[in-house]
């Protein structure tokens, strides 16, 4: 009876070694442009709005790279993590989903 706990445990184990974070997120979410896929290191998901692109992106350290990192600027874009708003100086964290809406004014 020990044995197959014993192989239930080895097939866990074999599923998670070695399992690319960003293999994971494609698969929970296939429709996600990948950009730069060869990089490694931490990810986020960025929704980019009013477009509805979803983005999969080396993580930058604050908003501020992130809007850097996508060709915007400051005065130009919210950035947002549940519901909350980010300074440009505020961090993200890995594996974060991100929400940048492009604003713009009319006067």
């Amino acid at each position: 009876m020990t044995e197959p706990e014993e192989n239930s445990e080895l097939k866990g184990e074999d599923r998670t070694r070695g399992e690319d974070p960003l293999d994971a997120i494609l698969k929970a979410e296939p429709h996600i442009k990948v950009i730069d896929p060869d990089r490694k290191g931490s990810r986020i998901t960025v929704t980019l709005l009013p477009q509805d692109i979803r983005l999969c992106l080396r993580r930058p350290k604050t908003a501020r790279q992130l809007l850097a990192a996508l060709g915007l600027a400051e005065e130009t874009a919210l950035v947002a993590r549940n519901g909350e708003l980010l300074t440009p100086d505020r961090h993200i964290w890995p594996n974060e989903d991100i929400l940048v809406r492009k604003v713009a004014s009319s006067g």
